[in-house]
């Protein structure tokens, strides 16, 4: 179908296709808070009745809509919803837990029993009792930060900016598909618990991104620009100004095809934040879950070298490094006021001047530490789910000096853009990552442009080999929505940021030959 009838097709046949979705959503219409706090008492108090010494619900509601446009067509349009609880409770300190997609008192009170009966069952092999950190009971509303609902924005319109920016870089001969992606996540949501608290959070979740791929000279490359998801509206997806990205993006693709060849050997590497971003997630973020440091991912994910005899000794990075976990950054996606354990959004640190000093934490694992309370950084992907710890928003904190300054200081290297594949090990040591754009350095400037070019290190090591950060102002955030983890596999939410840094004398090999 061509772009514009793709346009005529969604001004017609869509919203008839679309009608189930409005009646549902008429079904799914926001609950009150009085409303939602009634039903959520009713569900505690039946667990209390049934025998739980604690007891907490989620009550959610949640709205996702994806465009996706491939060349000249609307290649996919979704707009889904979803709405249910789950109730967790603690037997004789066993966990149990249930959830429901029919919202009604009698479901609130069986689905509440159904997970104590759980717990029960669970507490007749149970290991050691969880024993909670203690946190105080709250009582308040969450909005996260937006200016305009981007579910008031017409589909037609948001259609228009995809398709033309793929007309864009369609305008480059070697680029062969052209791509674009529109996502939005609204949530509301419900947490009480049988200590007291009661929390509202809206939260609302923007992001865009285009792609060319492009064929020639006996080679395919693709180049990215993204609007990395964050606590946004639709005014974030106007800033990020899709279409003017475009020429740039497919130009990039199509130089990447007569690039040079990734040299090998050990090279300085400086590295913008859109790269970065993914090594901190991976080498920093997972080792520096509690529960995956004390084992409660073995069988899944792994563990982590970042082992509690290491705390507030470790060098896990040189003196320029400082990993902070920062849960109340406005626009981060982990920064949801309060977290699914009731806990309110914190900021701590997990490396200060290169030595490990903290975790991320859920009042299960917090005392194991000897912690008196837990951070705040316990998460579900939805109400279906029961939660776990989750990396927080780990960013690398500025130092001073411009990219610029990082790069002149460079004889021989390599400066990296975006992310690209990368490969880990399961106690998060050994890594190798890619990137998106390479440019070699020479003699302290950015000369020719390379390819395939991968990076490769021991985390400590890596980090150790830091020896400058660029300033707060080159400092940019890059939100993650599909961070797996847990049994069933949950998708997490989260953001790491970071300004370029510079790293000396790194592996580097070419990802073609990788």
């Amino acid at each position: 179908m061509h772009r514009r009838e793709v346009i005529k097709f969604m001004g017609t046949s869509v919203p008839l296709l679309m009608l189930g979705d409005r009646l549902q959503a008429q079904q799914l219409a926001k609950v009150t808070p009085q409303a939602a706090e009634d039903f959520c008492n009713i569900a505690l108090k039946a667990a209390r009745q049934a025998g739980a010494d604690y007891a907490d619900i989620r009550l959610i509601r949640t709205r996702e809509q994806s465009l996706f446009a491939r060349n000249n067509r609307l290649a996919d349009l979704s707009d889904d919803q979803s709405y249910g609880f789950g109730v967790r409770c603690l037997y004789r300190g066993a966990w149990g837990f249930a959830s429901s997609s029919i919202v009604s008192p009698e479901s609130a009170r069986t689905t509440a029993q159904l997970a104590v009966e759980i717990a029960k069952a669970s507490a007749l092999s149970i290991a050691s009792p969880v024993l909670l950190a203690p946190e105080p009971p709250h009582r308040d509303r969450v909005k996260t930060p937006r200016k305009v609902d981007p579910f008031e924005i017409p589909l037609e319109q948001k259609a228009q900016i995809l398709l033309t920016a793929n007309e864009q870089m369609q305008k480059v001969p070697e680029v062969k598909v052209a791509s674009g992606q529109m996502l939005f996540i609204q949530t509301d949501k419900f947490y009480a618990s049988t200590e007291g608290s009661f929390i509202q959070i809206e939260g609302l979740i923007s992001t865009a991104r285009i792609s060319a791929a492009a064929a020639g000279n006996n080679d395919q490359q693709s180049r990215t620009y993204e609007l990395h998801p964050r606590h946004a509206g639709w005014e974030f997806i106007e800033q990020g100004d899709l279409k003017a990205q475009a020429d740039r993006v497919a130009q990039q693709a199509k130089l990447k095809l007569t690039a040079q060849p990734s040299p090998q050997g050990k090279y300085d590497l400086v590295l913008d934040g859109s790269n970065l971003f993914l090594t901190i997630h991976e080498s920093v973020g997972h080792p520096t879950e509690l529960d995956r440091v004390l084992g409660y991912e073995a069988d899944y994910a792994g563990t982590s070298f970042a082992t509690t005899d290491k705390l507030g000794k470790f060098a896990y990075g040189s003196k320029s490094i400082n990993f902070v976990a920062d849960n109340i950054y406005p626009e981060g996606l982990a920064s949801t006021g309060y977290d699914d354990d009731g806990v309110q959004c914190q900021r701590w640190d997990l490396v200060k001047e290169g030595t490990l000093v903290g975790y991320s934490t859920n009042r299960e694992v917090a005392p194991k530490i000897g912690a008196t309370r837990s951070v705040g950084s316990c998460r579900a992907q939805g109400w279906d789910a029961i939660p776990i710890v989750r990396i927080a928003n780990v960013g690398l904190a500025p130092g001073s000096g411009t990219p610029e300054d990082l790069i002149k200081g460079v004889k021989d290297g390599i400066y990296i853009e975006g992310d690209g594949t990368f490969s880990i090990d399961q106690q998060r040591l050994n890594f190798q990552f890619g990137g998106d754009m390479f440019y070699r350095i020479r003699d302290g400037e950015k000369a020719e442009v390379l390819k395939d070019v991968v990076y490769r290190g021991v985390t400590y090591q890596f980090w150790g080999s830091c020896d400058a950060v660029a300033g707060q102002e080159f400092w940019r955030p890059y939100g993650v929505l599909n961070c797996g983890k847990g049994q069933p596999g949950q998708a997490g939410r989260m953001t790491h940021g970071a300004a370029p840094a510079r790293f000396r004398q790194i592996d580097v090999a070419s990802g073609r030959n990788s």
